[in-house]
């Protein structure tokens, strides 16, 4: 008899059992040919990770980038560090931490001074406001507004002060890095 995955057996007892299904799958277990570099599943090291070169010595460092390119690489990297000591990025930068550093600095005073007081002032902040709303719920639901009002608050900022300045940088930056690299623009 025949099972339905195209063996001979099946799932019933007997010479035809289990036992001889295992012993099938056992035959079928064993390698018809050698694993090797042609298959796409082999597991082969990166290059220079360990690798012998066939007489037990480590193979050879190969360079992941020829000699022009590595010179191109060099250049780029010149050109983004020129652009990060040029004027026009300093002043995003100034912008950006004119504003992002006293903003969270008041915002953590803020969330801090919550904490602190929920925990050393129980009674304070169980004081009732209107109703069943008291003093430590209106403080925690102030956390939430703050915390959307400083999102949108930078945001604008950054749409405002810092958005096309910082758009003018990357492509004046992106045509350096080409021509650097040799490509026209």
């Amino acid at each position: 008899m025949q099972s339905s995955n195209g063996r001979p057996g099946g799932d019933q007892g007997g010479p035809g059992g289990p036992e001889s299904s295992a012993e099938h799958h056992e035959a079928a277990r064993t390698p018809s040919r050698e694993v090797g570099y042609d298959d796409p599943w082999y597991d082969a090291l990166a290059s220079g990770w360990g690798e012998l070169d066939g007489t037990g010595a480590p193979a050879p460092f190969v360079s992941a980038a020829p000699e022009g390119r590595e010179a191109a690489a060099v250049r780029t990297r010149d050109v983004y560090l020129e652009v990060q000591r040029s004027a026009a990025f300093q002043e995003v930068r100034s912008r950006y931490r004119r504003f992002v550093v006293p903003g969270v600095a008041v915002f953590f005073t803020w969330y801090v001074g919550y904490v602190i007081t929920a925990t050393t002032a129980p009674g304070f902040m169980a004081r009732p406001v209107a109703g069943a709303l008291n003093v430590a719920m209106l403080a925690g639901l102030g956390q939430f507004l703050t915390t959307f009002l400083f999102t949108w608050a930078y945001a604008r900022h950054a749409r405002l002060r810092r958005d096309r300045a910082a758009l003018d940088l990357r492509w004046d930056t992106q045509e350096l890095a080409r021509s650097a690299q040799g490509g026209g623009s």
